[in-house]
């Protein structure tokens, strides 16, 4: 197994039981992962993002995963962003391209491909 112990994981979900899992899958591959129930929360916390990635649920309460990556963008932040949702749209989809998003996925997520995604994003470094 490759050791990413370096490397942060910044998980923000709702839905407690989706953090919980992928916390528990990214510590199994190596990597230090640190979660987040609302995109809020996650800005309000003072953490930094080098050597960083987050994995955000598109639809949440409050901010979604795209208006996270909005408004990190706003902020100058260059942290890969990954995004994955339950409703998937080409809108979305369209949406997530635009603001130059690392990685979208639909869930349920294929753990490998998300690992995959997240070491890719890592490597790159920014968007």
């Amino acid at each position: 197994m490759q050791e990413n112990l370096q490397q942060f994981v910044f998980i923000v979900d709702d839905d407690e039981s989706v953090r919980r899992s992928m916390k528990r899958l990214l510590r199994s591959a190596g990597f230090q992962a640190e979660t987040f129930a609302s995109a809020q929360e996650f800005l309000d916390a003072d953490r930094s993002y080098e050597g960083a990635c987050v994995v955000a649920d598109v639809m949440m309460p409050g901010l979604g995963g795209l208006d996270l990556r909005e408004r990190l963008a706003g902020m100058g932040s260059t942290i890969p962003v990954i995004l994955v949702t339950a409703y998937d749209t080409d809108e979305t989809r369209e949406q997530a391209k635009s603001l130059g998003v690392a990685g979208y996925f639909r869930k349920p997520v294929d753990d490998q491909a998300l690992l995959d995604a997240i070491q890719w994003a890592l490597e790159k470094g920014t968007v």
